[in-house]
């Protein structure tokens, strides 16, 4: 994933990198530096097999024989015994020890941060998050001074690193919200056509299971052809419970029915599919708030393929300002070279994303976390 975008960055850090370096300064600083301790001494042994005025103790059992019966002077304890010794020997060193620090100033580094934006722009990042990505770097690497503890390239990828993280946000951990609430737990999946909406059900009805939590889906989609008999094969694989009605009935009265056949049965959670549809379809608009008023869902998922870039960026604008949803679903994240869409789309829309689809497999649904896309940026070359 996100392969184009990768190598581009590697060369901007690299150029950032070397505009810290022309602005760091070495400087020297005392401090101080304990000395190791030594190890410790044997006492001297007592003197053995000596005239009555010498003292005469048994031979301890570390004495070497060759030593047995030799007198032994023992030089006398100077004041302060063996404490003072230690301090006075073993104390402290003081040395000096090298340290690197810069301040950058604007005009360093303005000409690669723009650099960075239009590098940002051609991967489909969305002009304004490209532009916090830019201004949080600006923030952290210009005008103070700080100490370099690790390369210059370290410091701007780190950077760069807190700049997306500021902007893909936290996420949403949905099993904790479900546990929190009261069950079941009503989910509204919506969105355009051909995103793989349908097939996103199955997956997080796969995830949520092997989560322990029990799952029935309403096959809400009564409009396309096909779509019924798509999630009825999903859920016969998986073992999930299905809500099905004929092929063009109201979508409405279906996900009724699934919330009822959860509440009858102590259900969990309720998964509701829904037809495709386009902000600026009035029909489907009006039987979506049609749908949210009969079913009373707890969240409404927005879905869309991170494939289609910065279009899946501007029609999740344009859906939120018709729906209100409280997440987002990105299909097709391990087909994107780019990554624009998974940066871009929760700044700005303002809602957080929940899952990633990296995979064909029912486990290739993954839970959103800004881990998932900063390791497959600045991960290790395989």
């Amino acid at each position: 994933m996100f392969e184009g975008l990768k190598k581009k960055l590697g060369g901007i850090t690299q150029k950032l990198g070397k505009s810290v370096e022309s602005a760091s300064v070495t400087t020297e600083v005392e401090a101080d530096v304990p000395l190791l301790e030594a190890p410790a001494v044997p006492d001297a042994p007592e003197p053995v097999g000596v005239p009555e005025t010498e003292a005469a103790v048994p031979t301890p059992a570390s004495v070497p024989s060759s030593m047995v019966g030799t007198a032994v002077s023992l030089p006398a304890e100077k004041p302060g015994g063996t404490d003072a010794k230690k301090s006075g020997f073993f104390g402290k060193l003081k040395t000096l020890v090298v340290e690197r620090e810069f301040v950058l100033s604007e005009k360093d580094i303005d000409e690669t941060l723009f650099e960075l934006q239009m590098v940002l722009l051609e991967s489909d990042v969305a002009f304004p998050v490209a532009e916090a990505i830019t201004d949080h770097m600006k923030k952290e690497l210009v005008g103070t001074h700080r100490k370099i503890r690790e390369s210059p390239e370290e410091v701007v990828t780190n950077a760069l690193k807190h700049a997306i993280e500021e902007v893909l946000g936290d996420g949403f951990d949905l099993v904790a919200y479900i546990k929190a609430h009261d069950k079941p737990v009503k989910i509204l999946f919506t969105g355009v056509n051909g995103t793989g909406k349908t097939t996103s059900v199955a997956k997080i009805a796969y995830y949520l299971r092997s989560q322990g939590l029990s799952v029935v889906v309403g096959a809400g989609d009564t409009f396309r052809a096909g779509a019924i008999e798509q999630i009825r094969v999903h859920c016969d694989r998986l073992g999930i419970k299905l809500i099905a009605h004929q092929e063009g009935a109201d979508p409405s009265a279906v996900l009724y029915d699934t919330v009822e056949y959860a509440k009858a049965h102590n259900i969990d959670v309720v998964l509701a599919d829904s037809a495709g549809r386009f902000h600026n379809r009035v029909n489907l608009m009006n039987q979506l708030e049609k749908i949210k008023r009969v079913m009373k869902p707890d969240l409404v998922f927005y879905v869309d393929e991170a494939v289609a870039g910065n279009d899946a960026v501007i029609r999740a604008e344009e859906f939120e300002k018709t729906v209100s949803t409280n997440g987002v679903i990105l299909t097709k994240v391990d087909m994107d070279p780019k990554g624009g869409a998974a940066i871009s789309i929760a700044y700005t829309i303002g809602k957080p994303l929940v899952f990633l689809g990296v995979g064909q497999e029912y486990s290739d649904m993954k839970p959103f976390t800004p881990a998932l896309i900063i390791d497959e940026i600045f991960g290790d070359e395989e």
